[in-house]
């Protein structure tokens, strides 16, 4: 196995500077970099982890904690993360937390804090207080779309802007009776209500009345039922705002159990672009969170956070877009 000696001898350069360069220290030239980290390319030189991390204080992990690993958003979050991450250096570790507020409580504790260089943490079942007792060196990361203290970084989708987006663009491809499957105000800024407060705002602009259908869970089974009955009972519905591509899956399947067809008697529009509604029928429409750019962002604030840059808590709101696939109408 390639010892860092042999790293040196083959770059040219000292067994100190080999050092600095895997440690990313400033004190090295572009041009010597280069060099030394082609020679642990073609060495296969292999970075001791462990070691490092015992030096510097630094474990080279990033915790994500999120409500459900069986979720595809999270899903895909944490898999593009992972990616973004590696070229960095570092390693993703992923947890569970049911959406409890004592393990949301447990993943900011200083013993697991102590375990990784920094913590992104969708929050669900914390409050505004829960997380303002946290004391902490490492960077955290809160994600998500609930009202916490602007001392820590925090960053969102822009759920309202989304849905109003998905409503609009059903309204102009000629719905004119819409439902919205998964929604309800919450009573404070959850994606439920903002995403609501989005659906409710596009109606308001075109004069036209809508309703909102809440389901218990987010799933396809759940939307397929309630949609298949509030087609038999409102066959005048012709659009469908669903919260999610998950619980937009359901809804494809409830159009057609009561006899309709997606898109040429009932348009439906989803929320999150996952990879499966591209490839489900001829598409679901749907908006897309920008999964890559919250992903840059993050791998960017951490990167600048770990590094000791003094930077003011950063708000981060993410772009949402529209994507138009099979299951609406275009305008005109």
């Amino acid at each position: 196995m390639p010892t860092m000696s042999d790293v040196a001898a083959e770059a040219g350069v000292s067994v100190m500077t080999v050092s600095n360069v895997l440690n990313d220290r400033p004190k090295v030239g572009a041009a010597t970099k280069l060099r030394v980290l082609d020679a642990v390319e073609r060495l296969g030189y292999e970075i001791n982890l462990t070691a490092r991390g015992l030096r510097s204080g630094r474990t080279g992990t990033i915790g994500l904690i999120v409500p459900r690993f069986d979720h595809p958003y999270f899903g895909e979050l944490a898999a593009k993360l992972a990616v973004a991450l590696a070229a960095t250096g570092r390693h993703l570790s992923v947890e569970q937390s049911n959406a409890s507020p004592e393990s949301e409580r447990e993943a900011l504790s200083q013993a697991r804090l102590a375990t990784y260089d920094a913590v992104l943490l969708s929050v669900v079942g914390l409050h505004y207080d829960d997380v303002d007792r946290l004391r902490t060196s490492k960077p955290v990361v809160l994600l998500g779309e609930q009202q916490m203290p602007p001392r820590f970084d925090h960053l969102q989708l822009d759920n309202e802007t989304g849905a109003y987006l998905a409503t609009r663009h059903l309204i102009e491809g000629g719905a004119r009776k819409l439902l919205m499957i998964g929604g309800g105000d919450e009573g404070f800024p959850s994606m439920s209500t903002m995403r609501t407060v989005g659906f409710e705002r596009a109606l308001r602009e075109a004069g036209l009345q809508g309703s909102v259908r809440p389901i218990i869970r987010y799933e396809p089974a759940d939307a397929r039922v309630a949609v298949a009955e509030r087609l038999r009972q409102d066959p005048g519905v012709d659009g469908v705002f669903a919260i999610t591509d998950q619980v937009g899956i359901g809804v494809l399947a409830g159009v057609r159990d009561a006899g309709l067809r997606v898109r040429d008697d009932v348009q439906v529009v989803g929320f999150d672009n996952l990879a499966f509604g591209e490839h489900i029928d001829d598409g679901l429409s749907t908006i897309d969170p920008s999964h890559d750019w919250v992903v840059s962002r993050v791998v960017e604030l951490i990167d600048r956070r770990i590094a000791g840059e003094q930077l003011p808590p950063q708000h981060l709101t993410s772009p949402a877009t529209l994507v138009v696939r099979g299951s609406t109408r275009l305008p005109g």
